[in-house]
């Protein structure tokens, strides 16, 4: 079996797909914190409005910092990541076998997340809204006052959408993505001039819609949801990725000589420091008490606040980046495993997040020790089960 995995994947670039791998485990320790951090708040009229679909006693604020470091950055990450890819395929494939392939491998998964993985995710919730087990009042509820949630596998819609746009955009603009692919792979030597233009491109991207819809806005019509503030900064990290997969990063700007690279431990550091900025922002409401006190304009704040967001996100993001470029040099059998599996681990672990949080809500112990328990067992049972689905021929193909 590990032979197998191995050769499926040997022609792909290693540090990538471990990088992919690490940040789907990162969604699964993030979902399996939100039920334990301080600001979660459970609405019983319409669990779907709620912080998280399962909302427990015990709180810990280190879960808040966790999960607010991953909100920052592994999204807009992950868009990039699946940008690299895009090109090669789409030019081995054609229009039509592109389009095909993304059908299969993103819309059919899409479709059974968003019904029978939905189905067996959100009964839990409901129980703990109305105290009832009844399968049609929940599925009533479900499809009205819930308005049909789809849970995580939005990523996956919207990561079809940037596909399906990608085709006829790569022929109106393709000369002018791949020049700016060009450009951007020989800033590998030019560390300090590839994070401002990554950092101006972000806040530039993510500001407007931010400012004017809500940072934290959502929208959508039944399971198409989205987040609205950031949709147009995942293009935008998406098509960045796709323009760097147009050319070899891997000797250009990710170059395991380069500058930007080598540096990997400053940039982790900076990211850690940029983050804290965040953390004392957030947490002592620094730039809120100025607005209130009438020392700065909301509108300043905000714009403070997304400059800090934006650098925070790229220098996160960076780290993560240079960091696997500089340390995945080999392979391992267990992380070829995983990587093999991470795509199905995303799609199904949501569900095993869902049911520990509801069986742990009366168990009596530390809100740390519920989320690594939530985490671990999630994580395994996905893992797990996303192996006995790899037996099933259309799934091992496309997923």
């Amino acid at each position: 079996m590990k032979a197998c995995v191995i050769m499926t994947i040997k022609h792909r670039d290693v540090w990538v797909d471990y990088l992919r791998a690490a940040i789907t485990v990162l969604v699964v320790a993030h979902h399996a914190s939100l039920s334990y951090t301080t600001f979660a708040a459970f609405n019983a009229e319409a669990y779907v409005r709620s912080t998280h679909p399962v909302v427990d006693e015990r709180r810990w604020l280190g879960l808040d910092i966790f999960q607010n470091f991953n909100d920052i950055f592994f999204m807009s990450l992950m868009f990039m990541i699946s940008g690299f890819f895009v090109p090669g395929s789409l030019q081995r494939k054609g229009a039509r076998g592109f389009i095909t392939d993304r059908i299969y491998r993103l819309f059919v998964p899409f479709v059974a997340g968003a019904t029978v993985l939905a189905f067996v995710t959100y009964y839990p919730p409901f129980r703990l809204a109305h105290g009832t087990g009844s399968l049609t009042a929940f599925l009533q509820d479900f499809f009205t006052t819930e308005a049909w949630p789809a849970g995580p596998v939005w990523f996956i819609w919207i990561l079809l959408a940037f596909n399906l746009a990608y085709v006829p955009l790569s022929r109106v603009c393709g000369n002018a993505l791949s020049l700016l692919g060009k450009r951007a792979n020989v800033l590998g030597n030019k560390p300090v001039q590839a994070a401002v233009w990554l950092i101006i491109i972000t806040w530039t991207a993510f500001t407007p819609l931010a400012y004017s819809a809500g940072a934290g806005t959502w929208t959508g019509w039944q399971p198409f949801d989205f987040q609205l503030s950031r949709i147009v900064l995942y293009f935008t990290w998406f098509l960045l990725g796709s323009c760097l997969g147009m050319g070899d990063f891997n000797k250009g700007l990710f170059a395991v000589s380069s500058r930007l690279v080598r540096n990997w431990k400053v940039w982790a550091l900076l990211a850690l420091l940029t983050f804290g900025v965040i953390v004392l922002i957030s947490n002592f409401e620094l730039l809120g008490k100025l607005v209130v006190e009438g020392k700065m304009n909301a509108f300043t704040g905000w714009m403070i606040y997304f400059a800090v967001f934006s650098i925070s996100c790229s220098l996160s993001s960076i780290a993560f980046m240079t960091a696997f470029r500089a340390l995945a040099s080999k392979r391992a059998a267990w992380w070829d495993n995983l990587v093999s599996h991470a795509y199905l681990i995303y799609l199904i672990h949501y569900s095993f997040v869902i049911w520990l949080q509801y069986l742990l809500v009366n168990a009596n112990l530390p809100a740390f020790l519920k989320f690594l328990l939530v985490f671990s067992f999630s994580l395994s049972l996905s893992w797990f089960a996303a192996s006995l689905l790899k037996k099933v021929p259309f799934i091992r193909k496309y997923m």
